[in-house]
């Protein structure tokens, strides 16, 4: 019987691996035959995804802060290390409009909630795109970028910005899917509805993400 998995022996980077849907990636892919360097701002959390998969495949966790272009190009470089090649860039990290503990309308949102909405959720997936792109040309061409986008980048719905910044991410995943798609590399977009995780605390939740049912993305 042939193996049934998806992603044998694919490299894939994911941003955002510590906990929530970056977690939940990491861990799906590994059990489809990847490779997966688990990218995170919070280095520890990202070992505990690696700690959790351990047993079903090959992952390694890096420190990545995705407002930095050269935390980014560090992930792809250890995928590249430890793999040989890179064939997804999963753009995930990103964060939501509260910034203490609760949410804040438009017009409460000062010059700091905005860089950091705009940082990591629309830069990041910028820098991690750019990156992906040039390695992917690098290797001859092919390859595959996954950006999560939300459902609040698609109609009025959740903090004002946060739904700016996802439309952004939205609109630049057509964007780049048509520049790119003549060297053959694909670009899609998941758009997430609410879910039951720490997204967007500011505090992180003071949840072990390891076995927290509350995580943050």
């Amino acid at each position: 019987m042939s193996d049934q998995r998806l992603l044998i022996d694919k490299s894939v980077v994911i941003t955002g691996a510590g906990s929530g849907v970056g977690r939940a990636a990491a861990i799906l892919f590994v059990e489809h035959g990847a490779r997966v360097v688990c990218a995170d701002v919070r280095e520890d959390w990202a070992q505990q995804t690696v700690d959790l998969i351990a047993a079903q495949g090959q992952a390694v966790a890096q420190a990545c802060d995705v407002r930095r272009e050269a935390d980014v190009q560090a992930a792809v470089d250890r995928a590249v290390r430890e793999f040989g090649r890179l064939d997804v860039m999963y753009n995930n990290a990103g964060v939501a409009t509260a910034t203490d503990g609760r949410p804040h309308s438009l017009i409460e949102q000062g010059d700091d909630d905005f860089e950091r909405l705009v940082g990591i959720n629309l830069r990041g997936v910028t820098y991690g795109s750019q990156v992906a792109v040039r390695q992917f040309l690098k290797q001859g061409g092919g390859g595959a970028i996954v950006n999560t986008g939300s459902v609040a980048g698609m109609v009025g719905w959740g903090g004002v910005m946060y739904g700016a910044s996802k439309g952004a991410v939205n609109q630049m995943t057509r964007g780049l899917a048509i520049e790119v798609a003549r060297h053959g590399i694909r670009v899609n977009a998941v758009c997430p509805a609410g879910m039951m995780t720490n997204f967007g605390r500011a505090d992180g939740g003071g949840f072990a993400p390891a076995t927290a049912d509350m995580e943050e993305r």
